[in-house]
Order: C-alpha cells, then sequence, then structure tokens
C-alpha cells in the first residue's frame, strides 16, 4: 500500500509539473513530429450524412432518441445535419484543400446492413466505397469507426441490444462486411467510439442513447434499465464483441490488408482537487474505472481490482477463454480528449445501496479547480477551459501502466456557441496549445500516432444539437444548400498542416494574410 501510494503521489507531482510548464515549444511545425505521424479531421455517421430516410437506411438507436422528448437537443437531430451522404465530393475537397492527411469517419451500420444483420444494403455499400474511393484520390487516408453510439433499432428492439452477448455475433458479422468491402483501402479500424461514456451515458445516467436507467440515477425519468448492472453488462458485451472482431481480422484478413484495429475512448483525465491522501487515491481511482474499465481488460486480460471491489457481483467475470481472447486484442487506442477533471473523494457514498456505475466511483468531479458550480456536470458550458496538460497526463498514464502502445487522439476541439463568426480564436488557441502540448509528449516518449481535431464541419452535436459548435467550417443551415465557410481556425490548421511554422503571434499574423470572407460578408 505505501508503495502505490508514493507512486501515486509522484504521478501528482508529474500532473502538477505539466499543469505549470505545459506551454510547449516556442516555435514548432508538423516537421518537428516523427516521419508519419497522422494530422487529420473527424466526424461521425449520424452526426454529419443526414438522408436519414434514404436510399434503403433504417432507424438506428440515434435516431429514436434525437426524435424522442430530450431536454439535450432542443428537438433537433441529424435527418438532414450536413448532408454528406449528398456533399461528400464537395467535403473531401476541402479536405484536400486543406492538407488532411486523414479523415475518421464513422460507418451506419443500419446504412449499410438495414436489419442489423442479413443482407447488404447496395445504395449504402455504393456511398461508403464512394466516399473512400474519394478519400484515397486525393490523398487522404481514411480512418474507420464501425459503432459511433448508433446501433440498429431492429437489434435494440429484438434482444436489447448491448445488454446482450446475442450482439457479439451481430456485430462481428458487420465488421467481417466492412472489412471485406473496405479492407483494400482501409487500414485503420476503431471497433467503437468512446466505449466507456457510451456505456456510462447510455444505461446508466440515461441522457444518451439507448437512453436506458433507473431511478433514482438517470438525469431524466427513466422508463426502463438497471442503471446498477447494465452500464456493467453493456461494457462487458463491448469487450468481448471488440476482442472477436479484432481476432477475426487478425485470422482472416491483416496478413492481406496490412491494417489495424483499435478501440476509443473518452478521457477526462482525473487529477486529485487536494493534495490531501485520500484525494490523491480518488484521482487513481476515477482514472481505474473511467479508462481502466477497457484498458486494463485489453492489456492485463481483467477489470481494475478496485472496480471488482466497488462493484461486487454486478461487475461480470471474464471466463479463462474470455480473457485471453480480450488481453491483447488491440493494435492501438484512440482517445477523445476535451479537458482533465478535479476530483475529490467521496467513499462514503460506498455505504448507500443500491448504487449505480458513478456511485462506485465514490468521487465527486469539479471541471474547474475549486469551482463547486461545474461538479459532476458533463460539460461546461459553451467554451472549454483548456488544459493541455491533461492530454500529456493521458498519455503519460498510457506509457507508465501501459506499455506505451500506439495511440491516435481521435477528437480535441473547443465548443463555441454556435453563430456567424467565423474568427473563431478560442479554437486557435485550443489547436495550438494541444498540439504544442502533444509534441512534447511525444518527444518525453509518448507512443502517440496521430491527431484528428473535432470536427471537420459544424455537426449536429449529441449534447445540444445545433447550439454548439466544435467545427473548422461554418455549415449555413438557413442556406437550402448547406454552404459551408472556412473559419479562421481552418486556415491556421491548413497553414499548419501545409508546413509552416507556429509560434506564439501565428495567429496575429494569419489573421491579417486571411483571405476569406469575414462574417459580415458571408451572411450578406
Amino acid at each position: 500500500m505505501v508503495k502505490k501510494l508514493g507512486s501515486l503521489l509522484q504521478l501528482l507531482v508529474v500532473g502538477l509539473v505539466m499543469a505549470e510548464t505545459v506551454s510547449g515549444a516556442d516555435e514548432f511545425s508538423r516537421y518537428d513530429f516523427p516521419p508519419g505521424f497522422v494530422f487529420g479531421a473527424g466526424t461521425s455517421a449520424y452526426q454529419v450524412e443526414g438522408a436519414a430516410n434514404e436510399d434503403g437506411r433504417t432507424p438506428s438507436i440515434m435516431d429514436t432518441w434525437a426524435h424522442s422528448d430530450s431536454v439535450i437537443t432542443s428537438g433537433a437531430n441529424g435527418d438532414i445535419a450536413c448532408d454528406q451522404y449528398h456533399k461528400y465530393k464537395e467535403d473531401v475537397q476541402l479536405m484536400a484543400e486543406m492538407g488532411l492527411d486523414a479523415y475518421r469517419f464513422s460507418i451506419s451500420w443500419s446504412r449499410l446492413i438495414p436489419n442489423g444483420r442479413g443482407p447488404v444494403n447496395p445504395k449504402g455499400l455504393q456511398y461508403y466505397n464512394n466516399l473512400i474511393n474519394e478519400l484515397v484520390s486525393d490523398g487522404i487516408e481514411p480512418h474507420v469507426t464501425l459503432h459511433h453510439f448508433d446501433l440498429p433499432q431492429a437489434l435494440e428492439d429484438e434482444y436489447g441490444g448491448w445488454i446482450s452477448q446475442n450482439i457479439v455475433k451481430d456485430f462481428v458479422e458487420y465488421a467481417d462486411v466492412c472489412y471485406r468491402m473496405f479492407g483494400d483501402r482501409v487500414k485503420y479500424w476503431t471497433t467503437f467510439n468512446e466505449a466507456n461514456i457510451f456505456s456510462m451515458a447510455g444505461y446508466d445516467l440515461g441522457f444518451l442513447p439507448p437512453t436506458r436507467c433507473s431511478s433514482p440515477f438517470g438525469y431524466f425519468n427513466c422508463t426502463r434499465g438497471d442503471s446498477s448492472l447494465e452500464p456493467y453488462l453493456a461494457a462487458h458485451n463491448i469487450l468481448l464483441s471488440h476482442a472477436s472482431a479484432t481476432r477475426l481480422y487478425r485470422k482472416k484478413y491483416q496478413n492481406i490488408q496490412k491494417g489495424y484495429v483499435g478501440l476509443n475512448l473518452l478521457s477526462f483525465h482525473s487529477v486529485p482537487a487536494t493534495n490531501k491522501t485520500e484525494d490523491v487515491i480518488a484521482a487513481q481511482r476515477t482514472n481505474d474505472f473511467f479508462m481502466g474499465w477497457f484498458v486494463e481488460p485489453l492489456v492485463h486480460g481483467d477489470y481494475p481490482e478496485v472496480m471488482k471491489k466497488n462493484a461486487g457481483s454486478r461487475l461480470p467475470s471474464f471466463t479463462a477463454l474470455e480473457s485471453q481472447r480480450v488481453k491483447g486484442s488491440f493494435d492501438f487506442f484512440g482517445v477523445n480528449f476535451y479537458i482533465a477533471t478535479y476530483v475529490k473523494d467521496n467513499s462514503e457514498g460506498l455505504n448507500i445501496e443500491p448504487r449505480d456505475y458513478k456511485a462506485d466511483m465514490a468521487v465527486e468531479w469539479q471541471f474547474t479547480q475549486g469551482n463547486a458550480s461545474s461538479t459532476n456536470r458533463l460539460l461546461p458550458s459553451f467554451e472549454i477551459p483548456l488544459t493541455p496538460w491533461g492530454l500529456q497526463g493521458v498519455l503519460e498514464l498510457f506509457k507508465q501502466n501501459y506499455g506505451n502502445p500506439p495511440v491516435f487522439i481521435h477528437e480535441n476541439g473547443q465548443r463555441m456557441q454556435r453563430n456567424t463568426t467565423l474568427e473563431d480564436w478560442p479554437r486557435i488557441q485550443c489547436l495550438q496549445e494541444h498540439i504544442s502540448a502533444l509534441l512534447d509528449s511525444v518527444r518525453n516518449g509518448s507512443n502517440a500516432k496521430g491527431y484528428f481535431t473535432w470536427s471537420l464541419l459544424d455537426v449536429f452535436e449529441l449534447l445540444d444539437g445545433f447550439r454548439s459548435s466544435f467545427g473548422l467550417y461554418y455549415v449555413d443551415l438557413d442556406d437550402p444548400g448547406l454552404r459551408r465557410y472556412p473559419k479562421l481556425s481552418a486556415e491556421w490548421y491548413s497553414h499548419f498542416l501545409k508546413g509552416g511554422s507556429i509560434t506564439p503571434n501565428a495567429g496575429i499574423e494569419l489573421k491579417g494574410n486571411w483571405s476569406s470572407l469575414s462574417s459580415a460578408q458571408v451572411m450578406k
């Protein structure tokens, strides 16, 4: 125990030093990164494609959720979104002009296989072939996610989706279709996006699809689910599905296609709110619950000990064979990072029954140090406080605790209130500080392999529909053609992608040379 506590205190000191020194290099460019380091941007199928009811696509749990009485999106949905289904050529041209190395997107399972299993939809197959071919022809590497919160509703209705082990067979068959049809051009496959937040928010707190939860734990009036059990059950079946899909790829495709399979997680990177021993331990416990929930089984073959202790029999157990197959079933990890959190110990909550996953963690979250008003909220309002040292902390965690596996930063960006202002300085600051911090981590031995900003366009956002935006491009929703306009951040990123030097004054210099129309001109 003394040895473990000492290592925890050491990590705390490292984190505090990072927080003080994260400014990074005064000047840098993409050529300071190792050869082959990938820079891209991302979206997901439901958030960008639109054409929700066209060409044989059937509803997913995202459609059902977005058309429900959710207070999060205020009636908005992704029926049209950015209409990339029809405008993919235009969007790929924007990517090529910007200089992206890669584009991260997801495949809509219910567009490709409308019933969740069985016949492939020719129109869906044609769309993804067209998109991938367009990317490849412009020298842009496709990075594909198979599940981005959008399980076919047919499978949810039939057997409960991810809370049933029936899902393993259906997911592997879906993955097999994708590998077979697209794997000659796609080398990077991510099985699940934010597997941890999907399990927690969809099955414990109930504010994201499939909105399963139970009183008193859910954020809304839950009519179905079990917050004490189902988050763990869904996560377990996701891990088994991921391991089986990876095993299939390695056995059937990897030697021929030379690709890689990974899993994506959201990280808040938790640090102690104070230097009290109980808060230091609470920060480690939070990282174990939030990241270790998936990383520990994939690296070591079992769940973290603290999860097994606090959740008890509600946490499923791996059989010996399952443990063997889950362990090592990854070629890389994807990490979505937006903000670090400060945590305080709340071990007294372990005395309350019943408990859910969040109570088992036994902590209180804060998004800004000492700001009680932000406690336990998913994100602060609009602009996110920048904590690039937290990104360094995530990469250090992978390096120190998990053998320094290859890691792609799959999402990172700045949330701003959606408006017509194209001079998005906070987003430029976010890009500059996080890429600089990432460079410091790489120089310090991190095995990071790439960085993708969220998002290419102002997409339909899961937390509030179209009230906020993360995009490099503004999408005019009032224009029937959904015209795209580059923001200043798109120009900054393009400057960086094409080898331009980044200095503390890079944004000011860029503004003077900005060739795009001003926001006032665009809206006239």
